[in-house]
């Protein structure tokens, strides 16, 4: 079975590679842009563990998914059973400074991928989505039976798209698409702009972080290997069409097309606040703050209704936010001081 994952030097990609790859008869193409967003060092840091602990069972190839003619190529040249689509612009806050990358990234670069898949007649596009699509909703928990058309800002306005346009496709071609709402993923290899990252890194060295809407946001925080667990699952269940779909009642989370949308969080709201004091714990040390103003296109709190996607995969997140902000400070430390040691953390 090959399966194609695009983002493949991201964070959720890297994980998502590792335990793809780590299960007989499967091999993994790799797309991956290498941008320089944030540093490509983790990134390719990323990219030799996978080289060096699977070999010829995982192929990279240095491509971005705005390049349409070199991906319909490589759909051409390559039977892909599933694709795993990862590859966008991230980042909430660094979307007001530069929009135009998020269009081309996660608008014509998503469009490029669901074209090639469509054209290759995949069997199973799964496609990265994210909380921030509730956006001005304020009904918690945030559940996929409800309407997701105010976002607050351009990155989860992209993302909405991509749900839309995908749908549009699914129905148009009979292509199965399964959208997943990441909740605030977390732990080892997480990206240096993420929360955590700023977190650990300013209280090791002394330094102040700033802490948004003066810690009252509230997030799902939700441990990588949770969320890589629901992709896993998501790759063994290939929508159908859903035959008691009301056009009527429409429910945006299924269809009579082959279409699914599924959060994809632990299902607990953690206060910012007991957020900063478990990292104060595990490290042993105050952190210094500054509680700052709410940021424009932010959202207050979020929390995952995963029951449907319990139901629909037997989702169940596993992991006590302490243990996983454990596990990241552990590699933090070790990737800072001993990275040649370092291959067989993870």
């Amino acid at each position: 079975m090959k399966i194609l994952v695009t983002g493949a030097a991201g964070f959720i990609g890297f994980h998502t590679i590792n335990k793809l790859l780590s299960k007989k008869g499967i091999t993994v193409f790799g797309l991956d842009n290498i941008n320089s967003y944030y540093d490509t060092k983790l990134k390719k840091d990323r990219l030799k563990i996978l080289k060096k602990r699977y070999g010829k069972k995982f192929y990279f190839s240095k491509t971005d998914i705005t390049n349409k003619n070199k991906i319909l190529k490589i759909f051409k040249k390559n039977k892909f059973n599933t694709v795993i689509h990862l590859a966008a612009q991230a980042g909430v806050r660094y979307v007001k400074k530069n929009p135009d990358i998020y269009f081309e990234s996660n608008l014509r670069g998503f469009f490029n991928i669901l074209t090639a898949c469509q054209q290759s007649k995949i069997s199973h596009l799964i496609s990265a989505s994210t909380s921030s699509v509730y956006g001005a909703n304020k009904k918690l928990p945030y559940e996929t039976k409800l309407p997701a058309d105010h976002p607050t800002q351009f990155y989860a306005a992209s993302k909405r798209s991509n749900e839309i346009i995908g749908h549009a496709y699914s129905h148009m071609y009979n292509l199965p698409i399964t959208f997943l709402r990441f909740f605030t993923a977390y732990g080892p290899w997480g990206r240096p702009d993420m929360s955590l990252y700023i977190f650990v890194e300013s209280c090791l060295k002394g330094k102040r972080a700033s802490v948004y809407n003066y810690g009252l946001h509230s997030r799902d925080f939700t441990y990588i290997d949770d969320i890589v667990n629901g992709i896993i699952l998501t790759t063994k269940k290939i929508p159908k069409k859903n035959k008691n779909w009301n056009p009527k009642l429409p429910d945006p989370s299924s269809s009579s097309a082959p279409f699914k949308i599924l959060n994809i969080g632990n299902g607990r709201r953690i206060n910012l606040i007991e957020y900063v004091k478990t990292i104060e714990k595990v490290l042993n040390k105050k952190m210094k703050i500054n509680l700052v103003k709410f940021q424009e296109g932010d959202i207050k709190d979020t929390l995952a209704g995963i029951k449907e996607t319990h139901k629909y995969l037997r989702y169940k997140p596993k992991t006590k936010l302490i243990n996983g902000i454990k596990s990241f400070i552990r590699w933090y430390r070790s990737y800072k001081k001993i990275w040649k040691k370092f291959y067989s953390f993870y």
